[in-house]
């Protein structure tokens, strides 16, 4: 599992038949900044994901990818390598809270 913000959507009006409904979000995996360990910074990649939980743009998400992103009972028939299967509500490490929710402002 990683983390990531979800950066934005994408609209296909052609596509496979079982992506049909599916909504896609480009999401952006985050890591501890290794200078400042009290933030977490984007690795410059961005990934599309299959949305299985409802996430939104800017929220920070858990996401999956390779065979685990096939492993929801909303993603197990769908041709995917990436799924936000998680709404993330905090991030700690150690004695530091890198990210809150309620207290996010993008």
């Amino acid at each position: 599992m990683f983390l990531a913000r979800v950066t934005g959507s994408i609209v296909a009006t052609q596509k496979a038949l079982s992506m049909t409904g599916q909504k896609l979000l480009i999401v952006e995996p985050l890591r501890v900044d290794p200078l400042d360990r009290s933030r977490l910074v984007g690795t410059g990649r961005s990934f599309v994901a299959v949305d299985s939980v409802g996430a939104g743009s800017e929220q920070i998400v858990l996401i999956v990818q390779g065979s685990s992103a096939r492993l929801t009972p909303q993603t197990e028939k769908l041709p995917i390598d990436t799924a936000i299967i998680g709404i993330v509500d905090t991030v700690q490490v150690g004695d530091n809270t890198v990210f809150d929710a309620r207290n996010d402002r993008g």
